[in-house]
């Protein structure tokens, strides 16, 4: 092949368009439990979390309520995937050749925010990767709130445990447990010109993709956690604690859970306790299809 713009070009495109298959077939999760948010700068506040807007009758003049503010912010962070190419195999047209690497290269692409989102979630127990909005971890027993005389009292979110982990969600809020922020979206660029300095210094065309994104949490309301074994018995105890979950004032949130989200190894008691007609003991199953089963490799 001769070394021209346009000889380039095309090769790009191959490149591109095997990076786009790759995209195409990874299957993401993350999407399911997070909101996504557009960021315009380095980071973005999250204040008004927890605050969930709530009717009253109106009698004279309306009651307006100062939203609580938190200081809680998520901030942008930037993640790169490169790859070079040697120039002499481009010139005797072996390029086929890195067109699975490419492919690969928009997997890894497509699969990186479950990469992001997953592990946050399983760090929610213990605060590693940070604090909810109300300065507690996610998954704690004493979150702040104000009871129906406006005194503070705790609300969990959790019933501890030291086993696998495994989630109990409302998923169908306009607001997810977890936050998808994206400043700059994943974006395959090249470096081919002769002049860039990776040609002309190593004889080599770079190419590679780039993002300034991140994930933080949300809603701990909307989320049950747990590292309980995970049977009949702590499924009732998750799911009578996410229905009976309340706002400020003990507004009633009405929620239902809508996901059982485990690990591979909880796969078979998640599906025994919502898919199986009758339990162990041989008793109708009164769970079963009370939640979709949700199996994320991303937990293992």
């Amino acid at each position: 092949m001769i070394i021209n713009k346009s000889n380039l070009g095309i090769v790009f495109t191959g490149f591109k368009t095997a990076f786009n298959r790759g995209l195409g077939q990874s299957t993401s999760q993350y999407a399911l439990i997070s909101t996504p948010v557009p960021s315009s700068t380095s980071e973005e506040k999250y204040g008004w979390l927890g605050k969930f807007p709530n009717f009253k009758e109106w009698l004279g003049d309306r009651v307006v309520e100062n939203v609580r503010l938190h200081d809680y912010a998520i901030r942008n962070r930037k993640f790169e995937n490169t790859i070079a190419v040697d120039k002499d195999s481009i010139q005797d047209d072996q390029y086929g050749v890195f067109a699975p690497m490419f492919e690969e290269m928009g997997m890894a692409t497509a699969a990186h925010p479950d990469q992001l989102v997953w592990p946050l979630l399983k760090a929610g127990f213990d605060g590693s990767r940070g604090l909810a909005y109300d300065g507690q971890f996610f998954f704690d027993t004493d979150h702040p709130a104000l009871d129906e005389n406006g005194a503070e009292i705790s609300i969990a979110n959790t019933d501890g445990g030291a086993g696998t982990p495994w989630f109990l969600m409302c998923l169908n809020r306009p607001l997810k447990p977890i936050i998808w922020q994206t400043r700059r979206p994943y974006d395959l660029k090249r470096k081919d010109r002769p002049e860039d300095d990776n040609v002309f210094d190593r004889d080599e065309f770079v190419y590679g993709v780039d993002a300034r994104v991140n994930a933080g949490f949300a809603l701990w309301q909307l989320c049950w956690g747990s590292k309980q074994t995970l049977n009949k018995a702590n499924y009732q105890i998750a799911r009578e604690a996410l229905i009976g979950m309340k706002g400020d004032y003990g507004r009633p949130l009405g929620l239902m859970p809508t996901h059982l989200v485990v690990p591979p190894s909880l796969e078979f008691n998640a599906l025994e306790i919502l898919n199986a007609e009758r339990d162990a003991a041989g008793a109708t199953n009164v769970y079963k299809g009370t939640a979709t089963p949700m199996v994320v490799p991303w937990l293992a």
